[in-house]
């Protein structure tokens, strides 16, 4: 066994892959700069987890919150040196996907082969303003590359077969999935990713954090009724009193506050302890719960928590153990117009694999099914106007005229679809609606997990999540499950400001599966 295998063969996945075991990680936030007391508190935690031995891997984040911290990768390294597995938080909101693939190449030359592969929270103010967000794959897409990384063939181009394949990748790649949507359309988009991301490579699932036991239970039910057979670990996030009104605001994205949780532990902050022990409970509460209903692990995380108060909670959850259907009803926290996908057991509080009824189909414009009759008649193989809109757009790309044609297309496509004149259109596989001008984060594969109330993440109250839309436009014609399957590759740059018709019709586009 080489040292790479030895290596590769962690305590984590080795944990993670054993139905005997109930793996443990915990979440570490770098502080913005290399060194400090926050620094210091952090990798003490480390040395005293690598010590005790209960934790089988911290989770380092990447930027979290959009604003600009130690890398993972740094942090990581010195971390594993001490003895503790490491996973890296792999996102895609400041990196383009040559400097992603660079990046994985040195998180594989430090033994850092464990991945929580996000799309990212949106990038906040920075060095002179805002920064430009990037978000050149998604989260589908850069599982994709990591795959591909991994695969025998690692790096083989058949484009270019003088490029020379590298060794393999071993990176276990982490996905996230929230549960804790308010809307159906939030949720089952949630759910659908899920599907592709398990078609892309995924290993092991790490859910949002939330505080319903019937939820948590739901994307548990869900996975094993779809047979989306991967290790999943449930989210046990402590906040603290500035955290909890930041979460009650919305300022963190994708995550609820209920207001019955809200009321009991502004009541509980009366106490001398500020509720910091009956938030340490709680969180015990249901770390019993999740083992208790099948769940492989947990997460555990929460701002200002020391060693002390991660032992308090494992000590206080294995005296639970065999009370944790008590802690289902308590552990209710979800406001009353929360949509659930199965409808609820009343025996034990969580859920029966029957469906809850849906909501009714959303009210569609007629331009969609315009738009949909018209992509049917000229980009279907069999559309009655396929073959001469392909000859007239063959002719004309190598003419004089192909600028003419590029920018009536892309006035036709503004005033419709506001199009962004990207030249790789992908507007037939989300119900034509243009994720270039429509998704912050411009992803092609699904919904982040940032969306509040059907509201995007970076436009709260003023823009409706696209992907949402899309859920109501498939709904609408009965083939919202479409979106479970399919890849959309990333954009190709090289095609930005030229005519899509054009590169569609000569096999430039990401509708060439060659690419």
């Amino acid at each position: 066994m080489s040292d790479q295998d030895k290596n590769v063969c962690s305590r984590f996945r080795q944990s993670l892959f054993d139905p005997k075991d109930f793996t443990l990680t915990f979440e570490l936030v770098p502080s913005r700069g290399g060194q400090g007391k926050a620094h210091n508190r952090t990798l003490e935690f480390a040395r005293q987890a690598a010590a005790d031995g209960r934790l089988h891997a911290v989770s380092i984040t990447e930027n979290a919150g959009g604003h600009p911290a130690l890398s993972p990768g740094t942090l990581g390294t010195e971390i594993r040196s001490m003895g503790l597995e490491v996973i890296v938080h792999l996102s895609c909101k400041d990196k383009n996907r040559n400097q992603m693939e660079s990046l994985l190449f040195g998180w594989d030359r430090k033994d850092l082969f464990n991945l929580l592969v996000i799309a990212g929270d949106y990038p906040q103010q920075g060095y002179r303003g805002h920064p430009k967000p990037v978000f050149d794959l998604d989260t589908i897409q850069a599982l994709d590359l990591i795959s591909r990384l991994n695969c025998e063939q690692a790096g083989r181009d058949r484009r270019n077969p003088a490029v020379k394949p590298y060794k393999p990748t071993v990176f276990l790649k982490g996905v996230a999935v929230s549960p804790f949507k308010i809307l159906e359309s939030e949720l089952l988009m949630q759910y659908f990713k899920l599907h592709r991301k398990a078609a892309a490579g995924a290993d092991y699932v790490i859910t949002q954090l939330g505080y319903d036991a019937r939820k948590f239970h739901e994307v548990l039910q869900y996975m094993q009724l779809n047979n989306l057979n991967l290790p999943i670990l449930g989210n046990v996030f402590v906040p603290n009193l500035p955290v909890v009104e930041i979460m009650r605001q919305g300022g963190i994205p994708g995550c609820v506050m209920p207001d019955d949780l809200y009321a009991l532990i502004r009541q509980e902050a009366e106490s001398e302890d500020k509720g910091k022990k009956a938030r340490l409970i709680r969180a015990a509460k249901l770390l019993s719960v999740l083992k208790g209903i099948g769940y492989d692990g947990a997460h555990i995380g929460g701002p200002g928590l020391s060693f002390a108060d991660f032992d308090f909670i494992l000590s206080e959850a294995a005296q639970m153990a065999g009370s944790w259907p008590d802690y289902v009803e308590e552990l209710s926290y979800w406001p009353e117009n929360g949509f659930y996908y199965y409808k609820k057991d009343e025996k034990t509080g969580l859920n029966l694999a029957e469906l809850n009824a849906k909501g009714k189909k959303a009210v569609i414009s007629g331009a969609y099914y315009v738009a949909r009759a018209a992509h049917e008649l000229m980009f279907a193989e069999n559309g009655l106007l396929f073959v001469p809109a392909q000859k007239i757009c063959l002719k004309l790309a190598d003419s004089k005229l192909s600028s003419t044609l590029a920018s009536v297309e892309h006035l036709i496509k503004f005033i419709s679809f506001n199009c962004q004149n990207c030249g790789d259109c992908t507007l037939a596989e989300l119900a034509f609606l243009c994720p270039q001008s429509g998704c912050a984060k411009y992803l092609l594969n699904g919904a982040c997990g940032g969306s509040r109330d059907g509201w995007c993440e970076v436009y709260p109250g003023r823009k409706r999540c696209l992907y949402v839309k899309v859920y109501e436009r498939l709904k609408s014609i009965g083939r919202e499950q479409e979106m479970k399957e399919g890849f959309v590759p990333p954009r190709d740059w090289s095609l930005n400001k030229t005519s899509s018709w054009i590169n569609f019709y000569q096999g430039r586009d990401h509708t060439d599966k060659n690419k």
